[in-house]
C-alpha cells in the first residue's frame, strides 16, 4: 500500500507541475486554463486524501501492535 500511496503521489505532482505550465496569467479563468486549474486542484485533493490514507493505515499498525 504505501508504494502504491507513493506512485499515486509522484504522478499527481507530475500532473500538478504540468497543469501549472498551462496557465495563462493574464486570462486565468477561461479557456484551457480552467481545465487546468481544475486538474490541479484535484491532484491536491488526491495527495490529501492519500496521505489521510497514509496515515490511518499507520494508525491501523499501531494500534493492532499495542494489543
Amino acid at each position: 500500500m504505501k508504494i502504491f500511496t507513493i506512485i499515486v503521489t509522484v504522478i499527481a505532482i507530475a500532473l500538478i507541475i504540468f497543469n501549472i505550465t498551462q496557465v495563462d496569467v493574464n486570462a486565468p479563468f477561461e479557456g484551457q486554463s480552467v481545465i487546468a486549474l481544475i486538474t490541479i486542484l484535484t491532484s491536491l485533493c488526491a495527495i490529501v486524501l492519500l496521505q489521510i490514507l497514509r496515515t490511518s493505515k499507520l494508525i491501523e499498525k499501531k494500534t493492532k501492535e499495542n494489543k
